[in-house]
């Protein structure tokens, strides 16, 4: 019989899917049309995003480990891919021509790792488990269709492809470890499902908010 935790993360998942038309920059990869700046400026935006996304994972993990080992575990991998992806966006950054030292973050482009400190911190490690994987399916999604685009289109290597080839591809050991999580909230009573929904809702919003940020360097 499946345990109810593996049901709640596929109907979770299906129920924050965004409409894949809703997202104007990465069709515009897929086609090779978006611009060299539009890359650059995803390339500068993942330099603010990776590290602040592994410090707030690392938190969770921190104030889950007393409490919510299975939860731990989950953030704690969470944030070594993380620490892995930021070592990969550098070809990524170089081969965009991006020019940090001058480069002011996009305000829309930040609200979702500043959503994700707001978890670190106030979070059920639960609640946090079910809303941040259900979110990654997207953006699983964008990388897989980015990766492809930058080698057909732009003539990108396969290391300047590297950051988005590591999101892209399943990891089986996380969800083994998000579904261990929830099961073990779900037998103790520690998951607040419609809290968690809300959580996945907002992260959902929040990275729309991010593509569209970086919508506005498609006109410059």
């Amino acid at each position: 019989m499946t345990h109810p935790a593996r049901d709640l993360l596929r109907t979770t998942t299906a129920a924050l899917a965004p409409d894949p038309e809703a997202n104007p920059v990465v069709p515009r990869i897929a086609a090779g049309t978006a611009p060299r700046a539009t890359l650059a400026a995803l390339a500068l935006e993942q330099a603010w995003v990776i590290p602040a996304d592994r410090r707030a994972f690392e938190h969770l993990a921190e104030r889950s480990e007393a409490t919510d080992p299975e939860a731990a575990a989950f953030f704690t991998t969470l944030a070594q891919g993380e620490a892995l992806a930021g070592e990969r966006l550098v070809a990524f950054a170089r081969a965009c021509g991006a020019e940090e030292a001058s480069y002011e973050p996009l305000p829309g482009a930040q609200a979702y790792p500043a959503y994700v400190a707001w978890l670190a911190l106030n979070a059920a490690p639960a609640d946090a488990v079910l809303a941040l994987t259900a979110n990654f399916s997207a953006w699983g999604g964008y990388c897989a269709t980015i990766a492809a685009a930058l080698r057909e289109h732009y003539g990108f290597s396969d290391e300047a492809c590297a950051f988005f080839d590591f999101f892209a591809e399943p990891s089986p050991d996380l969800d083994r470890l998000a579904e261990r999580a929830l099961r073990a909230a779900v037998d103790t009573g520690r998951l607040d499902e419609r809290r968690a929904r809300t959580h996945g809702r907002l992260l959902q919003h929040y990275e729309a908010s991010f593509w569209s940020a970086l919508s506005g360097t498609m006109s410059r």
